[in-house]
Formats: structure tokens, C-alpha cells, sequence
């Protein structure tokens, strides 16, 4: 069961990026404009993050296996209509539909993780999960350079998506074995559909502007859209204190929300997201437009960041049981030495494009070290504490926040990277610019990590004080 849910973390988180590298190839292809390409990849990101909490609050009540065997089926049948669109419109309606598919699988890997495995076995499980991520992630742009160099740029676009479909043909028959059947113990008995309407308005809301922004002649206006989505998550937080009162089965259960091990653990989420996609946008965005690499070519280099994030997510995952917050603070001050070199390379070797890919992958690689010290470790940590009957919708919970901060570092980077060729600067200083922003998001994530780290050692010093 592990080893299904973690190839279906793989293929929907590698379905973030993957396609990145493809979008000149769709452009040139179906005669796509810039709104088609950005729904292509934002409009993945959007439905992803929407169907998060409905479908961790569905699974907890019992929904789990039908949930999951929809979402697989769904995710195949939308990756073959992505890969056979015959125009950018349906591509991106097919890319909007197979990020809710990858949505309603997402909540119940976390919740299965968390309902099979306990104590130490727990930690390992969901250090698996991490290195999975951070390997999919980091592996997209290669694997998704290597798909267009063999098919070639008019149809290996398509097999960017179709390459989905053998994939899931093979888990669907282990899934439908293998998942379980029975009813989460302590789950909801009813569904709060205020409160899933109100969160959904929220999440749009609040990733709308940011995944609608390109860099480049963006419209403010979107950002009206924030208003809604405070606006929705006030009046979701009113009415889910007063829906548990009443009934006992809030969407965001205030029991859950009050420990401070799952709001620190969600934050500091939400901020590395924003920090760690970014990494791999601006060395992309540097390694092409500033030095002449392919696709293929940038890709590659980060496949140091990949390998070195899966062996220490494996290892951390053994580790974080008894090294706890810490190791996630160690690994935060890895990624942040290895993004301050990166930045460093960025800014003195541009003109050197024998010498600076290698030089980053080196950066990359103690990057990704501490990169795998943080996802899955920090994931553990905050659902240490969360009751199985609601680990669905917690889980689901802390990967919004990771879409959110993916979406906002995103946005940020973009508007800096091309505000700064607009306004003159040349590609390095723009990509360094750029690549500041994701050191900033990243020491956030340090920063909530020590305050995490204080709270937690002052919680155990009260509780062996003698008066406890």
C-alpha cells in the first residue's frame, strides 16, 4: 500500500513542473496564447489545491477507497484528454480537471500514511513521501526534457501527459486490492458543505492572482481577488468555531488548529514551498534565457538536487523520531547556505557557461541534502499530534498551504525576473534579483522552524517542571 501511494505522490506532484519545459513546444504546436499557456500550468495548481480539503474531509468520513480509485481513474482519463487536445482551450480545461483528480488522491495518501503506520514507522513512511516530492519535483523539468529530445518538440508535448497513462494502469489493480475498505475510526459523521464552500472561496481567492500572474502586462486588478479570499477565511473561521460547537464536525476542526505543532509546521510549509519551487524556476529561467542551455541541458542540472534530496529524505525519515525539530532547522540552514552560493555562482559566472552549470549543480546538491531534512520531517512533526479521524483533512491542509507558497514564490519571482529585464538589468543581475526572493522565503521558513524549535523545548521544560 505504501509503495502505491508514494508512485501516486510521484506522478501528480512530477505533473507540477514536468510540463514546464513544454510550454514552447504547445505554444508553437496548438497556436496557444499567454492566457491558454498560463491555465496549462496554473490552472493545474488552482484545481489541485481546490479539491484539497473537500476530499481530505470526504476521506475522513469514510470515503477514502472510492476516493481514491475516482481520483486514479480521473487522473488517466484527463492526462489522455491533455495529451490529445487538439487546441490550447481544451488543454487547459483537461489540465484544470486532472489537477482536481490529482487533488482528490492527495488528502487520502496523508491520511492512509497516517491511519496504517504509527511511532517510528510513521516517521519512516512519510519520509518516503517527502523524498517522492522532492524527487518528483526536482526530476520534471529533466524527465520532461528528455520526453520532448526523444518525441521531438511538435508531439512530445503529448506524451509529457500521456506518459501518465501506463503509469496508473499499473497501480489501478493494486489499488483497488490493496486500499482498505473499512471506515476511519473517529472520522466526521456529517459534512460540514458551508464550511468546505467557504474554505474553497478562500483557497480561490487567495492563489487566483498569484497563479494568473506571468510577469509581464498582468492585470492588477486580480488582486481583488485577495479581498474574497480573507474575506472568505474570516468568515470561515467564525463559522467553523460555531459548527463544532453545535454539531462537532467542523471542516477545520479548532482542536486541530489549536496545537501549535500543526500551525508551525503548516507555516513553515507554506514558506519553504514558496522557496524551494522557486529554485528550480530561476536556475531554469538563468541556465536558458541568460546562458544559452537547452531544456534538457537545464534540467540536468538539477538532478543533483534530486538525488541528494531523496537519500536524505530516506534518511530523515528514520531520523526524526528522535532528533525531531532540529534536524528540520539543520536542513533549513543547508538549503539556505546552498541557494546563498547559488545566488553567488548566478552573480560572477554568467559568462561562463562551461563552468557555471556544474558549479550550480554542486550548490544544488547541499541544497538538496537539506531539502530532504525538511518536507517530510516537518510533516511528520505537524501531524504527530492530529487524531486519525481527521489526519485527511489536516494533511490536505498543509499541502494548501504548500500550493499556496509554490503559487506565491512563483508569482514573486516572475514579477521580479521580468520587472528586471523590463527596466534594463541584464540576465544575471534580474536572475539574482530573483533568486534573493527565494533565499528570503527560505530563511522565513528557518525562522519559524527556531520559533517552533523554542516552543517545543519550553513545552517539555513545563512539562517535567515539579508542578506539571
Amino acid at each position: 500500500m505504501l509503495w502505491v501511494c508514494l508512485a501516486v505522490g510521484f506522478v501528480t506532484t512530477l505533473d507540477v513542473s514536468i510540463v514546464n519545459v513544454a510550454l514552447p513546444s504547445i505554444e508553437e504546436s496548438l497556436d496557444a496564447g499567454p492566457t491558454q499557456l498560463q491555465l496549462v500550468v496554473a490552472g493545474y495548481t488552482l484545481a489541485f489545491g481546490l479539491a484539497l480539503v473537500p476530499a481530505g474531509r470526504l476521506g475522513d468520513a469514510g470515503g477514502r477507497r472510492r476516493l481514491f480509485i475516482a481520483g486514479l481513474v480521473g487522473f488517466a482519463l484527463f492526462s489522455l484528454a491533455s495529451g490529445l487536445a487538439p487546441d490550447g482551450t481544451l488543454l487547459g480545461a483537461a489540465r484544470l480537471l486532472q489537477g482536481v483528480s490529482a487533488g482528490l488522491l492527495n488528502p487520502q495518501v496523508v491520511g492512509l500514511i497516517q491511519q496504517l503506520f504509527s511511532g517510528p514507522e510513521r516517521g519512516r513512511a512519510f519520509g518516503m513521501f517527502g523524498a517522492t516530492i522532492g524527487v518528483s519535483t526536482a526530476l520534471g523539468p529533466v524527465l520532461g526534457g528528455v520526453i520532448i529530445a526523444l518525441a521531438g518538440p511538435e508531439t512530445g508535448w503529448r506524451w509529457v501527459f500521456l506518459v501518465n497513462i501506463p503509469v496508473i494502469a499499473v497501480l489501478l489493480p493494486f489499488a483497488w486490492r490493496l486500499v482498505p475498505r473499512s471506515v476511519v475510526r473517529g472520522g466526521p459523521r456529517r459534512l460540514d458543505v458551508v464550511g468546505l464552500v467557504l474554505l474553497a472561496l478562500a483557497t480561490v481567492g487567495v492563489m487566483l492572482p498569484f497563479v494568473t500572474t506571468t510577469g509581464v502586462d498582468d492585470d492588477p486588478s486580480r488582486w481583488w481577488w485577495l479581498a474574497l479570499g480573507v474575506g472568505g477565511a474570516a468568515v470561515a473561521a467564525v463559522w467553523e468555531r460555531r459548527y463544532q460547537r453545535r454539531v462537532g464536525a467542523a471542516v477545520l476542526d479548532p482542536q486541530v488548529l489549536g496545537l501549535s505543532s500543526f500551525r508551525n509546521g503548516a507555516l513553515l510549509g507554506t514558506a519553504y514551498f514558496a522557496g524551494f519551487t522557486g529554485i528550480f524556476l530561476v536556475v531554469t529561467l538563468h541556465l536558458q534565457d541568460d546562458v544559452g542551455y537547452t531544456p534538457l541541458q537545464a534540467g540536468l542540472v538539477g538532478t543533483p538536487f534530486a538525488v541528494a534530496s531523496g537519500v536524505s529524505a530516506w534518511l530523515s525519515g528514520r531520523a526524526v523520531a528522535r532528533w525531531g525539530r532540529p534536524l528540520v532547522v539543520l536542513g533549513l540552514g543547508l538549503v539556505l547556505a546552498g541557494t546563498v552560493t547559488a545566488d553567488l555562482l548566478v552573480r560572477t559566472l554568467d559568462d561562463e557557461p562551461g563552468v557555471v552549470g556544474p558549479a550550480l549543480a554542486g550548490a544544488l546538491l547541499v541544497a538538496g541534502a537539506g531539502s530532504g531534512m525538511v518536507i517530510a520531517p516537518n510533516q511528520t512533526l505537524a501531524l504527530a499530534q492530529v487524531p486519525v479521524g481527521s489526519a485527511g483533512v489536516a494533511g490536505s491542509m498543509i499541502q494548501v498551504g504548500q500550493r499556496v507558497g509554490s503559487a506565491v514564490g512563483v508569482s514573486v519571482i516572475l514579477s521580479v525576473y521580468y520587472g528586471g529585464l523590463a527596466s534594463g538589468d541584464d540576465g544575471a543581475v534580474a536572475s539574482s534579483r530573483a533568486m534573493l526572493v527565494t533565499i528570503g522565503f527560505v530563511a522565513a521558513a528557518l525562522l519559524v522552524g527556531v520559533v517552533d524549535l523554542r516552543s517545543r523545548r519550553a513545552e517539555r521544560r513545563g512539562t517535567t517542571a515539579p508542578d506539571a
